[in-house]
Formats: C-alpha cells, sequence, structure tokens
C-alpha cells in the first residue's frame, strides 16, 4: 500500500519549517505503511559534496570515519553523526574515490549531492523521524515514504526513497512489471542497482534519462512509455520536484498548491495542518499526467 508525501516550497521564509512539516504530513500515513520510513530533504548547498551513508553500528563504523577519509583523500573531510547515519563533507572531485573508499568498509551509500540528504531506517515514521532530527531540518523541498513491503524484504535498503544520481531521488507507491527487464536494459548503459527493489529501478531510469539531457519532465514522461505496471513516482531533483501516475491511477493521490508551496500526499489529510491549507487549490493528479515545478 505505502504512504507519500512531499512538500515543494516557493517561498524561503517556510524554509525553516520544511522538516516540521513533511514530519507531520509523514506521520499522518503510518497506516498506509508501518514497516520502515524515510525522508530525503534538500537542505543547503554544501560547499562541495554531502554523501549519506549509513550503518547497523554506527559507534563502531564512523568513530574516526572523517579522519581516515580525510588521509585516503588527502583533502579534509567534515562529519555530522545523527543516530545510524553520516553525512560527509568533502569536495565535488573526491566523490568516486570518496564512494569506493567507504563501501570498502561495508558502509551503506544513502544518497549524494550538493544539498540533497536522505534518512531513512526500519520503524514507524515517527520514530525514524525523531531519531535523525527531521523536525528540525530546513531546506526548500523535500519527499518521504512509508512503507509496506510486498515484494522485497523489511530492511534499511528496501526504504524509500532511493538515490541512483547526485541530488535525485524517488519515492514509489505501486508495483513495476518490467523492472528486472529494465534493469538488464539498464545495466548495458553501465547504471547499476544495489537491492532486489523496483523502485530503486524507477529512480535509475530517470536519472539515466536526466544523464542524458532530458528534462525532469521529460524523464517522467518516459516513465510513461517504458515502465509497466501500476505506479506513483515523486521524484526530487537538486532544483525541482515532480510526480506522475501511471495510465491507471489506481493508487490515490492528491495535490494541493498556494502561492507558498506545492505539496502532494496519497490522502488530503496529511494536508490538515499545512498552513493556508483551507486556501488552497486541491485536486487529484490526472493519470498518465507529469506535473513538475523547478527553482
Amino acid at each position: 500500500m505505502c504512504g507519500i508525501v512531499g512538500l515543494f516550497l516557493k517561498k524561503d521564509d517556510l524554509r525553516p519549517q520544511l522538516g516540521d512539516m513533511l514530519t507531520d504530513m509523514l506521520i499522518t500515513m503510518t497506516d498506509r505503511g508501518p514497516d520502515s520510513a524515510g525522508i530525503a530533504i534538500y537542505g543547503d548547498e554544501a560547499a562541495g559534496l554531502k554523501i549519506t551513508v549509513q550503518s547497523d553500528t554506527p559507534d563502531e563504523d564512523f568513530a574516526g570515519l572523517d579522519a581516515a577519509l580525510s588521509g585516503a583523500l588527502d583533502t579534509e573531510v567534515a562529519m555530522r553523526v545523527a543516530s545510524t547515519h553520516a553525512v560527509l563533507t568533502l569536495p565535488l572531485d573526491k566523490e568516486a574515490k570518496a564512494l569506493a573508499f567507504l563501501e570498502a568498509r561495508g558502509l551503506r551509500v544513502m544518497g549524494s549531492g550538493e544539498s540533497m540528504e536522505i534518512y531513512k531506517e526500519v520503524g514507524l515514521p515517527k520514530d525514524v523521524a525523531a531519531r535523525f532530527g527531521i523536525r528540525a531540518m530546513g531546506g526548500s523541498h523535500g519527499i518521504g515514504h512509508t512503507r509496506m513491503a510486498t515484494e522485497s524484504a523489511v530492511t534499511t535498503l528496501g526504504a524509500h526513497p532511493f538515490s541512483t544520481a547526485g541530488d535525485q531521488c524517488l519515492v514509489h507507491n505501486g508495483s513495476l512489471s518490467n523492472h528486472n527487464a529494465m534493469r538488464r536494459k539498464l545495466a548495458k548503459k553501465g547504471v547499476f542497482t544495489k537491492t532486489e527493489n523496483d523502485t530503486e529501478v524507477g529512480a535509475a531510469y530517470i536519472s539515466s534519462r536526466i544523464a542524458e539531457g532530458a528534462s525532469l519532465g521529460e524523464a517522467l514522461e518516459g516513465t510513461l512509455k517504458d515502465l509497466d505496471g501500476f505506479f506513483t513516482f515523486v521524484t526530487g531533483t537538486k532544483n525541482g520536484f515532480g510526480v506522475v501516475r501511471d495510465p491507471i491511477a489506481c493508487k490515490p493521490a492528491v495535490m494541493a498548491e498556494t502561492d507558498d508551496y506545492v505539496a502532494f500526499a496519497s490522502e488530503y489529510r496529511a494536508f490538515a495542518d499545512l498552513p493556508g491549507i483551507d486556501a488552497a487549490r486541491v485536486w487529484e493528479p490526472e493519470p498518465a499526467t507529469v506535473y513538475f515545478w523547478e527553482r
């Protein structure tokens, strides 16, 4: 079943409240999928690259990690730890070497980018949000997901959002029927996924299209032609936020827009505490129709 939320702020005065609003929206969706949850926050740009990593034994794995990575890269590395996750900041041109170092140490890379941070774990949305301090995080936009696993195990890596490129991520409600065939097509292009989850294939498809020169809107339109099944996708990029539903649109979805923000949720009740919601334009996104906003 699963529950999705997304919030794109048009005005900067709401930026400090982004994490708080997204947390309330996601908690409201708990009964749509209580086994794991995650949020991607697009906050202030780093002076370089931010890589979010996860560990089941953070006290052991994060001790001295910044110093070790700094030595391996021969450059300064900053680290901020939040429970089982750590955000490492380093020069952009050191990304490939840093990712190889982190994966060799058995750390799970949640995502990377100049502004995006991804936090996800097994557990209820209220607990996941609390352990990472999501309410205190500000930013321009974000997406979240609470999962009911149907096609893969309940694990941290199986939780959404999925990221397969810098500052890009995806959350999904539904099921893809041709994800294995698409996985093979993407592998031939040098785009590889790490999990059995069909959502990661959707994320990889969109990021590969953007890497080939497609706009966010064009990449989302491509999903309607190349991906089979029933799905609602909500995607985030460094500058944007997009939504698309399959031609049948059997999964619930609703959107709201004011002069201050655009919001998405699986159900209207997630909007209840948003400022100005009484005056918002509220609608159900049409099947096979792409909606996106960019800064």
